[in-house]
């Protein structure tokens, strides 16, 4: 493998095997196999480097990484463990096009071809909205629960995944067409921001982004929401297609740049986070660091922004419990656990539940439960079990995937839940609207 600066190997020196990170990691905790664990993936790498041929079962440890980042926060060493697996999915995405610098043996026809699928759709809202059409269809006939079943399982697991975490339809009907390009403070004007629409949650979450938009209104914000915006890249850098991550970062900071916001507001971790790490994604174009640099200090979780300017807009009470889930991009990413707790605490007669084993993934990661779908079940059982002990009345999570992966299954186990963004639920304190109105 290929590590011209040295990089890659300083990395991999910096670990020195202690095992912190074995108790945070979620494929390390579903299996106890060494060589799924953040260890034994960074002595993968270190092989690799040294010039080893990859076997399909060492490609097969380190593509079942869900790069959730929970063993970078628990090193205390430090290791920068989020540089060598995205090192290894860039990898993997060059093994794909056959290019000799690597020493990975391609993923299979049809891992290959339901990538291919994913990446063709999930980043463009336009491509992703058509396919809600027929999955509704799908759903009023009731043939999404016959693909569901045991057959499905075996034959077209991932087919089977995409259905179980889709989105059902809406309990209520939201409003048609765009959201407006500007959403003006209410009272005085304390910020002038940018929101980030998104992919995924722009097409089967826009109630989301609709509450977000009043809430920082309601918070005195001027919003700006510009409809040229498209995808920030967030699944493309997570899977290794840097390139790609690349040319869209480029488009979204030739967006945002010119509007003259204070802040670039993100309701999506995973976006968030991806945003966030511009400054490394764009730092060898001479054309383009410096204006990612630019772009990526106004970057802040919604949650995070809030905190920053602390809220002045009256909460009404909202009697119920919220089991809080860490987001694995919000908390281990962007280290932001403590700003979205302090929010809902502020709610009069809310109870934050803390949820057991808050830090572990629920499986979702990105395009994970499409492409393992079978880890990815076993993460989500786990998880929801988790959030059926806290007794809540509803989940509250800050990314998309997240709140597709709980729904689900919770309502496998047989214990649904709504599960709610922090928008929703301070946008309904704010709003007055009954605590029923989230559940």
């Amino acid at each position: 493998m290929t590590d011209p600066t040295g990089e890659l190997r300083g990395i991999v020196n910096d670990c020195v095997h202690c095992g912190f990170c074995l108790t945070a990691c979620p494929t390390y905790q579903l299996w106890g196999e060494e060589m799924d664990s953040p260890r034994g993936r960074i002595h993968l790498i270190s092989q690799l480097l040294d010039g080893a041929e990859a076997s399909p079962a060492a490609a097969l440890h380190l593509d079942r990484c869900l790069g959730c980042m929970a063993c970078v926060p628990a090193c205390p060493s430090g290791v920068r463990y989020d540089r060598l697996i995205e090192a290894a999915r860039i990898w993997a995405t060059d093994a794909e096009a056959a290019q000799p610098v690597t020493s990975l043996p391609p993923r299979s026809a049809r891992q290959r071809a339901l990538r291919a699928a994913i990446f063709a759709t999930f980043p463009y809202p336009g491509r992703l909205k058509m396919i809600l059409g027929p999955l509704r269809v799908a759903q009023r006939a009731g043939a999404d629960r016959l693909l569901r079943g045991r057959l499905a399982e075996r034959l077209a697991p991932e087919v089977a995944a995409a259905l179980r975490v889709a989105p059902s339809r809406p309990a209520r009907r939201e409003p048609r067409g765009r959201m407006p390009g500007f959403v003006a403070a209410k009272g005085e004007r304390r910020a002038v921001v940018g929101m980030l629409t998104g992919c995924v949650q722009q097409v089967f979450f826009p109630h989301v982004n609709r509450a977000t938009a009043r809430v920082l209104a309601q918070e005195g914000c001027d919003v700006l929401i510009p409809a040229s915006q498209g995808c920030c890249g967030a699944l493309s850098l997570h899977d290794g297609r840097r390139a790609e991550a690349q040319a869209f970062a480029r488009r979204l900071i030739e967006t945002f740049e010119g509007a003259g916001v204070d802040a670039i507001v993100v309701n999506s971790a995973g976006c968030g986070s991806a945003m966030k790490e511009y400054v490394d994604l764009l730092r060898d174009d001479p054309a383009w660091a410096e204006r990612a640099t630019a772009l990526a200090a106004k970057v802040a979780d919604f949650s995070e922004f809030l905190a920053r300017i602390e809220p002045a807009a009256t909460r009404h009470p909202l009697r119920l419990t919220a089991g809080y889930h860490d987001a694995c991009h919000l908390a281990s990413a962007q280290r932001i656990t403590a700003q979205p707790r302090d929010l809902l605490a502020g709610i009069p007669d809310l109870i934050v539940a803390e949820v057991p084993d808050a830090g572990i993934c629920c499986g979702s990661a990105g395009i994970y439960n499409l492409v393992q779908p079978e880890a990815a079940r076993q993460l989500g059982e786990r998880k929801a079990a988790s959030v059926a002990s806290t007794g809540a009345d509803l989940v509250v999570s800050g990314n998309p995937g997240c709140a597709l992966q709980i729904a689900s299954a919770l309502g496998t186990a047989g214990q649904p839940k709504p599960v709610a963004h922090l928008a929703e639920v301070l946008d309904a304190s704010i709003s007055g609207l009954p605590a029923s109105s989230l559940l």
